[in-house]
């Protein structure tokens, strides 16, 4: 293993361990009482070597939010790869197929779920989440038209933004028992909205 090898090792797992300490610093403590510190401390990592990797509070909980959402995109497009290899042509079975994927990864990862469906994060968090929204409501309309059934513009808005208020709900579900009936209800729910479907 070369030295440059080696110090980009090193810099990968000090990497992770930095944002490993700081989703638990985050889920324990919130947005605002997060202290680059205690983050530093957590990971045995020193100040210094935290800036190195990140510029600020706001790039790791960026950093956790865009990895929380790339699983999750990979959750539900890999269980609409699997329904369409299974033979299911119809749009709305598609999407739920990928929404129930998405409503069991915020069960999975309640904790970050939770912080990052909360509304907190730093000064314009808001218009991120909403940018991803918009983003994810593109690669939805994307994935589900071409089927049985299209579904319109404003059906895929709707499904998605059910979804999203769902995931909020099942993450902050008592128990698992309890997150699987909701997700269970809110898919059945779905399964009802095509326009002039009885």
């Amino acid at each position: 293993m070369t030295e440059a090898t080696t110090g980009s090792t090193r810099a990968q797992i000090t990497r992770a361990a930095l944002l490993d300490a700081a989703r638990e610093v985050f889920v324990a403590s919130g947005y605002e009482d997060a202290k680059l510190v205690d983050i530093a401390d957590r990971a045995g990592a020193s100040i210094g070597s935290l800036y190195h990797h990140f510029t600020a509070k706001s790039d790791l909980w960026i950093t956790l939010y865009d990895e929380y959402t790339r699983r999750q995109q990979h959750r539900s497009a890999r269980a609409f790869r699997s329904a369409l290899a299974a033979g299911e042509e119809d749009a709305l079975r598609l999407f739920i197929a990928g929404t129930r994927a998405y409503l069991e990864g915020c069960w999975e990862e309640r904790q970050l779920a939770r912080i990052f469906l909360s509304g907190s994060g730093p000064a314009g968090f808001g218009l991120l989440t909403r940018q991803r929204f918009r983003e994810w409501l593109h690669a939805n309309s994307t994935l589900v038209n071409g089927h049985e059934r299209p579904l319109s513009d404003m059906l895929v808005l709707c499904l998605t933004a059910m979804a999203t208020e769902a995931g909020r709900e099942v993450a902050a579900a008592p128990s698992k028992a309890k997150a699987r009936k909701m997700i269970d209800e809110v898919l059945e729910l779905m399964g009802h909205l095509y326009p002039g479907s009885e």
